[in-house]
């Protein structure tokens, strides 16, 4: 069950792959996303020394953080990965032109996961028809609602 979700990324790109990652995270982090105190909606994921890498999430510190460690809201974490998935989602984002982005935040096990989406960006006007595409299925329903009062 997510606790933190992007909506943003499937309304801006095309998800064609998903990815569960682990998160190097500190204690006063975790308690903050237990918490839910946390957004994604503007990070993104970043590649360097073959290792993958979390930009701006913003985990909001808790009143009660510890006071000996000064708290980042918005520190570069770190994913983690099996190498050879790393591997080929680099090859992906290199070669093909894809984008990763984050697009859950959730515990399993008692641990943060994040779910990692492989997309290509949306033009505008593919924007346009998703939400033509939507706002018909909501009068569908609407009218067939009414339809079988």
């Amino acid at each position: 069950m997510a606790i933190i979700q992007n909506k943003k990324a499937r309304f801006d790109y095309t998800i064609e792959d998903k990815f569960e990652a682990g998160l190097v995270l500190r204690g006063w982090e975790v308690k903050s996303i237990r918490a839910g105190g946390a957004s994604i909606k503007e990070s993104h994921i970043f590649v360097r020394d073959g290792e993958l890498f979390l930009l701006n999430a913003n985990i909001t510190p808790l009143k009660t953080a510890s006071t000996h460690e000064k708290a980042d809201p918005t520190r570069t974490r770190k994913l983690l990965m099996h190498k050879h998935e790393i591997m080929r989602l680099i090859g992906r984002v290199e070669q093909a032109g894809y984008t990763l982005i984050p697009l859950d935040m959730h515990f399993k096990d008692g641990r943060v996961k994040l779910e990692i989406g492989l997309g290509k960006g949306k033009k505008l006007y593919e924007k346009r028809q998703d939400a033509s595409k939507k706002e018909w299925k909501r009068q569908q329903e609407r009218l067939l609602k009414t339809r079988n009062r």
